[in-house]
């Protein structure tokens, strides 16, 4: 349910509940004003993009903020960037972001990792390092949801190094 206002995401709730249906939310910008309700439905909260300008009224409660607040409730946590409106390589700095405001790092990690790929139904195959799952990674020169600047230093796919700087 593609929802930023607390009234469109408390709608889509009932519409699911009523209709027996599974539903992510999606955006989901004020969160944060009706945690309670959130941790009541269960289901994965997919927050973002929390880039950007504040250009619409249903954005006005927009803060980077919402992801650690419901993080912190118990939710299942996804920071999205909702590419192309912003694009994805941004994804770590609005995790790094969110983290500046209150999310705990290790909570951000698994909100853009293990969190999605488990909203999606794709965990058993990827969002953590296990054996058995695709190991596509990446080894920073410095943490990229602290440091502004660190570049890929390697990058592995299927296990195999494709990319290693210079």
């Amino acid at each position: 349910a593609h929802a930023h206002r607390a009234d469109d995401i408390l709608t889509a709730l009932r519409i699911a509940r009523e209709f027996d249906l599974d539903i992510t939310l999606d955006h989901c910008t004020e969160g944060h004003l009706i945690v309670d309700q959130l941790v009541k439905a269960g289901k994965p909260v997919l927050v973002g993009p929390s880039l950007g300008s504040k250009s619409k009224a249903e954005l006005r409660e927009k803060t980077f903020e919402t992801a650690g607040i419901l993080d912190r409730a118990g939710l299942e946590v996804c920071i999205i960037t909702d590419a192309p409106v912003i694009p994805l390589y941004y994804l770590p700095l609005c995790a790094g972001l969110a983290v500046k405001a209150g999310m705990k790092e290790e909570s951000a990690w698994r909100a853009i990792t293990i969190n999605p790929a488990r909203s999606l139904g794709i965990d058993a195959r990827v969002g953590s390092l296990e054996p058995g799952k695709d190991a596509d990674l990446v080894l920073w020169t410095a943490d990229p949801l602290t440091t502004i600047g660190g570049e890929a230093w390697m990058t592995f796919v299927n296990g195999e190094v494709v990319y290693r700087a210079e």
